[in-house]
């Protein structure tokens, strides 16, 4: 059974009832207690911890000393940290020391459980990344006469670490679960239709996932506000783009990582130069980046959301027209429409359940 273990540190044991209590159904899970922030840092080395929840207001070491320790430590850096707190300026200040999310109080046990297992997931990934590419250099230096078949396996591993950790920017703000498949195969068929070669075709469907991993930087309060965002917030969502390229970034020598952090950095540039976060234009958009921009934006007007139904293919190919040379590139929109079947066929493909309906009245508008 895949092990979870959560450190909780909280003085009030009414709160650490709460949190093991919340886990009682998950018998993979362990919950170890400590009472204040020495308490943790007592218990971490003997402890393979999956993920931290924090309460701030603490005796002896409060949960921002111990959570700057951590976050300049070697070993325990990488583990996640939740900061739970009903204080607005706690959580800025824990956000600029490093931790990766925050709860507000009264915690609602059900997003508890959810943002610390989604935390862990991410977590868990990046250690098998890890453990990936070490494997591989040792691999590669044992046994050259193996090399097609590590590379084989490493290249499927690569997809299924960037579309998990493209999951975990999709709960984030619910997006469908089926949309980073979609995006990362209509990504690939818009590749090959423009010409670009094996190996690209490739890197589009393996890091396309990616690219909205940024996402889980940006605080609840932005990135799940139903209506228009205010312009600090708009502000701060246009952080994801940055966010992402830094979370993938010193990845040269791993292409798939490397194509990742372009698409995370300039998937909404715009043809035009008034996209974000730096005003390209043109060709000085990576060719990665503007495809997906196609594929994520065709994707998104035609499924549901939570916030909106899905249009028709005539309403959202109307809307993509309409932005032709100004958001979009106009010789890869005219092949993505050109080739619409071809793109149907993969929404069909990878439909979810629930968009079954709108998908068979989106293939007969079609024919």
């Amino acid at each position: 059974m895949n092990t979870i273990n959560i450190l909780a540190v909280d003085d009030e044991p009414f709160n650490l009832d709460l949190i093991e209590l919340t886990f009682m159904d998950m018998a993979n899970v362990n919950i170890i207690k400590a009472m204040n922030g020495r308490d943790a840092l007592e218990k971490l080395p003997q402890i393979d911890a999956h993920v931290i929840l924090l309460d701030i207001r603490m005796p002896v070491m409060n949960g921002l000393e111990l959570l700057e320790i951590l976050k300049k430590d070697s070993v325990f850096s990488k583990i996640p940290v939740i900061i739970i707190t009903a204080n607005s300026e706690e959580r800025h200040k824990a956000l600029e020391l490093g931790a990766n999310d925050f709860l507000a109080k009264p915690v609602d046990t059900k997003e508890l459980k959810l943002r610390t297992l989604n935390s862990t997931t991410l977590y868990k990934t990046q250690l098998e990344l890890e453990a990936l590419n070490a494997n591989l250099e040792k691999a590669v230096l044992q046994r050259t006469s193996e090399l097609n078949e590590a590379l084989k396996l490493a290249k499927e591993t690569e997809y299924e670490i960037s579309l998990r950790l493209g999951l975990a920017s999709e709960y984030r703000d619910l997006e469908t679960g089926m949309h980073i498949k979609r995006v990362s195969h209509y990504s690939a068929l818009l590749g090959r239709l423009f010409g670009v070669s094996s190996e690209d075709e490739q890197l589009l469907l393996y890091a396309s996932p990616l690219h909205d991993i940024g996402k889980i930087g940006i605080p609840d309060a932005v990135l799940l506000k139903h209506g228009k965002l205010e312009a600090s917030e708009f502000k701060m969502m246009q952080e994801h783009t940055k966010i992402g390229a830094l979370m993938l970034s010193k990845s040269e020598n791993y292409p798939v990582i490397e194509a990742g952090r372009i698409i995370a950095l300039q998937h909404h540039e715009k043809y035009n130069g008034t996209g974000y976060p730096s005003a390209l234009k043109g060709n000085e958009i990576h060719l990665f980046a503007k495809i997906v921009a196609i594929a994520d934006v065709f994707d998104a007007l035609s499924s549901k959301r939570v916030y909106k139904d899905a249009f028709g293919l005539d309403k959202t190919l109307s809307i993509m027209q309409s932005e032709r040379g100004t958001h979009f590139d106009p010789a890869l929109l005219d092949l993505f429409i050109e080739n619409i079947p071809e793109f149907l066929k993969i929404k069909e493909q990878f439909c979810d359940e629930d968009e079954i309906p709108h998908m068979i009245s989106l293939l007969e508008e079609y024919r």
